[in-house]
């Protein structure tokens, strides 16, 4: 079977995986350049506990980069799988284009808030000058340099709409493990290279992203031939970024309410203690392998429903929502049960101790009963993208990153600080997530009934 029309002609339960397995390992590897960086600076022999602290400030920018990047991607994906499916080669090269356009946009503006806002977004949470001076080094390398994790966003999911997934991840890959070994070269200083800290770990994320994008730009130049590959086709056409948006703007919210969330947690949290501000971080990080490989599952299943819908197939549409799910569950339980059993050795890693160490194996424990909600939500919405229902996408990424959070989290930080155990700020998650999967549930219903009940 030609690789071309996999998309159209391979049973779905077996394009899931061929697609999604690639796409999974790319996102957790995506997981692995934070929890690399936290474990190599955890273990600096000065200042790691105030490394590590201002790591976890400055990662909701890291995830805010991201999730620009790869919600343009997501709307970029979506739409050329669906005109690649009506077999229009030329729009597809146009919205490859446009996808690359805005991509140096992104990049722009990221450049100006590493040149100018940095140190005054680090300093709006805490007052410590040594975690104000790493955070600030670290967040100013990572935005000016951020070139490398925003074009591979875009490559990787121009690769993955032609079901070429396995060479985005062979990128990802090469990244993971250039960072990988730069980390302890450049953090403590081995061989020729001088010890450069918290900037050394900086500099070796953004290596390593960089190697990722020139990567990915091979592959796509060689080997993604049904688009059209043209100058002409990068100027900026309204009608293809607004439909690259609509279907990407709710990907980007999603992923930016993350950066919210982690922000306005940083905030809360820091009114109960130092040490919960740095175990929710750490944990963050951890669970991320989990859920990043959860929204590599819904980069497939975003592909293969919006290919079906763009061929008005309602089996193979109904065959991705099935297939999608159970497979998005079944890695979110394998996190849930590894997650239970090494809370305690996962702390351990970067260094933990005392009340950080409690704290942290307290959140594993308590969060990650989220986990199958979790699932269910990312699942839901990778397949509202594809079947036109990104307003339904974002009303359940509002419900689980701000609405159902942020209020209860305020509350709950209340009741801790009025002699309520610390743990109970821990138990937001669970609930947010339970109560949005119901909602999700519920819009699938209506979507089923409107979009794809109608299909002739």
């Amino acid at each position: 079977m030609a690789e071309s029309n996999k998309m159209k002609d391979m049973p779905v339960n077996k394009l899931m995986i061929q697609m999604g397995i690639p796409m999974i390992l790319s996102m957790a590897l995506q997981a692995v350049y934070n929890i690399v960086d936290s474990a190599f600076v955890g273990n600096m022999t000065e200042g790691s506990e105030a490394a590590l602290n201002a790591l976890t400030l400055v990662f909701p920018v890291q995830m805010l980069m991201v999730a620009i990047g790869i919600g343009t991607g997501v709307g970029t994906n979506a739409l050329l799988a669906r005109t690649l499916g009506q077999g229009n080669h030329k729009k597809a090269g146009k919205v490859a284009g446009n996808s690359l356009f805005l991509g140096g946009i992104i990049y722009v503006v990221c450049l100006l808030f590493g040149i100018f806002g940095v140190k005054t977004y680090i300093s709006s949470q805490t007052v410590d000058p040594q975690v104000i001076s790493m955070g600030t080094s670290y967040l100013r390398i990572c935005c000016i340099i951020s070139m490398g994790i925003i074009f591979f966003s875009l490559f990787e999911k121009l690769l993955q709409a032609t079901g070429r997934s396995l060479y985005s991840t062979i990128g990802q890959v090469v990244g993971a493990v250039v960072n990988i070994i730069l980390d302890p070269i450049m953090i403590y200083g081995i061989g020729p290279c001088p010890e450069m800290g918290v900037k050394g770990a900086a500099y070796a994320t953004v290596i390593g992203q960089v190697a990722s994008a020139v990567l990915l730009l091979i592959f796509h130049i060689k080997f993604n031939t049904e688009i059209v590959k043209k100058l002409r086709y990068k100027k900026p056409d309204m009608k293809i970024i607004k439909g690259i948006y609509s279907i990407g703007l709710p990907a980007i919210i999603a992923q930016a309410l993350m950066s919210i969330m982690t922000y306005s947690m940083n905030v809360i949290l820091g009114s109960v203690s130092v040490d919960a501000v740095t175990a929710y971080g750490l944990y963050y990080k951890v669970q991320q392998f989990f859920l990043f490989a959860a929204f590599g599952m819904r980069d497939a299943i975003t592909p293969v429903i919006s290919y079906a819908h763009g061929m008005a197939d309602k089996a193979r549409i109904k065959d991705g929502v099935k297939y999608g799910m159970l497979y998005t569950l079944i890695i979110m339980a394998l996190g849930t049960i590894l997650i239970e059993i090494f809370a305690v050795p996962l702390g351990e890693m970067f260094s933990l101790s005392g009340n950080s160490l409690r704290l942290c194996t307290d959140a594993m424990h308590i969060i990650t009963i989220s986990f199958v909600f979790a699932g269910m939500n990312i699942a839901f919405q990778g397949i509202f993208q594809a079947i036109d229902g990104g307003l339904q996408s974002l009303i359940v990424s509002l419900l689980r990153q701000l609405v159902l959070v942020l209020p209860v989290a305020w509350g709950f930080s209340l009741l801790v600080l009025g002699g309520a155990p610390d743990m109970l700020m821990w138990w937001v998650f669970p609930i947010a997530e339970a109560i949005s999967a119901l909602v999700s549930v519920i819009f699938m219903i209506r979507l089923n009934k409107t979009k794809i009940a109608v299909l002739n």
